[in-house]
């Protein structure tokens, strides 16, 4: 059975250092390609993963951060992580991941599985969503098993690491390139038209041109 976090062992309140100095739609459903292309623009014009414009529905987001569909709806529902482009209510809506949404669903399960207490793993939480989303990037989280630290300069990861605090690294810089291949890869929905876009898996296009070769 998956773990939700709440069976973490506790720790000490979350040390999150920020040293700021340092630091037209028609009734019926449509199917387009993703990255999508506007309607009447011409068709090199495309909308990456990370377009306000893009959301992601529940069983991507947990394609995507590599947790299962349990853990999801945990953390919603108990307000780790909820979505920021739709929620689950009404009843009849399905929820809807931003890029970012899912980028600190990817970072939860690591720092889970590095045995970071849910409580500490809130508190680094609250304070990369209040971040620019311009800014997550350049972010180093370092952690000890109880304690995040946020480093923004190389040095700083340096001072962690002499100082025997730091013992595990996420370089946030590094998950986003990997998420947003993944996204390019999976359905998405647009959040002003609802239209689904269908994912560009690389391979599927090869496969494609080697059949109409044959």
């Amino acid at each position: 059975m998956s773990s939700t976090g709440d069976d973490v062992a506790g720790g000490g309140l979350c040390a999150v250092h920020v040293p700021r100095a340092a630091r037209t739609v028609t009734d019926l459903p449509r199917m387009g390609r993703f990255p999508a292309v506007q309607p009447g623009q011409p068709a090199i014009e495309r909308l990456a993963p990370t377009s306000e414009l893009i959301g992601f529905r529940g069983p991507t987001a947990c394609a995507a951060a590599g947790i299962t569909y349990r853990q999801l709806d945990y953390w919603a529902r108990t307000g780790l992580l909820e979505p920021s482009v739709r929620t689950a209510y009404p009843a009849t809506s399905q929820r809807l991941y931003s890029f970012r949404d899912i980028l600190l669903l990817k970072i939860v399960k690591r720092l889970l599985d590095v045995g970071v207490s849910l409580q500490n793993i809130r508190v680094a939480v609250s304070h990369l969503q209040s971040a620019d989303q311009a800014d997550l990037a350049g972010l180093t989280l370092m952690c000890d098993g109880a304690t995040v630290y946020e480093c923004t300069t190389p040095q700083q990861v340096v001072d962690l690491l002499k100082g025997g605090q730091g013992v595990f690294g996420i370089a946030v810089g590094a998950v986003w390139q990997e998420l947003e291949l993944t996204l390019g890869r999976l359905h998405a929905e647009r959040t002003d038209t609802g239209e689904t876009l269908v994912g560009q898996d690389p391979g599927d296009e090869l496969a494609q041109r080697r059949n109409r070769a044959v």
